[in-house]
């Protein structure tokens, strides 16, 4: 199951770090998550501090 980035996104890049296949680029005001590359592994989710990234 892909990932989503929600407003609460402080655009830090934490998530975009920790992504293994690099699904995750800098959007207009956060960050996105490119659904067809996210393999659903969560790592993103569980790097925010924000708690900003949430099951699509």
């Amino acid at each position: 199951m892909a990932y989503k980035i929600t407003d609460n996104c402080i655009c830090c890049g934490s998530c975009a770090d920790a992504c293994p296949v690099g699904a995750i680029s800098e959007g207009d005001g956060k960050y996105v998550i490119d659904a067809d590359a996210c393999v659903g592994c969560g790592t993103c989710a569980d790097t925010c501090p924000n708690e900003a990234i949430e099951e699509e």
